[in-house]
């Protein structure tokens, strides 16, 4: 299975989020580079996305906190992703 470690640290602001996600998920060119594409992304992948510094996403209001969300309904569709908090 294939495991993506995340750094939650760098998912806080939007732009940082996004070209984030895209290298450390391996995410095509054509990624949107918003919660939508996403989460279109994430229906597409299988394996395991470690999530750590978890602690920072407890702030509900910051965009990390909305990654996690498309990150968990993504799972919850694609039986072979699985998001783990680390």
């Amino acid at each position: 299975m294939t495991e993506y470690i995340l750094d939650s640290r760098r998912l806080m602001t939007r732009s940082e989020a996004h070209e984030y996600l895209k290298e450390a998920l391996g995410l095509p060119d054509y990624y949107g580079k918003n919660l939508d594409a996403l989460h279109d992304c994430l229906g597409e992948m299988r394996g395991r996305i470690i999530i750590e510094n978890s602690e920072v996403l407890k702030e509900s209001y910051s965009y990390g906190a909305r990654v996690l969300k498309v990150m968990r309904d993504a799972t919850r569709e694609n039986g072979g992703l699985e998001v783990v908090m680390g």
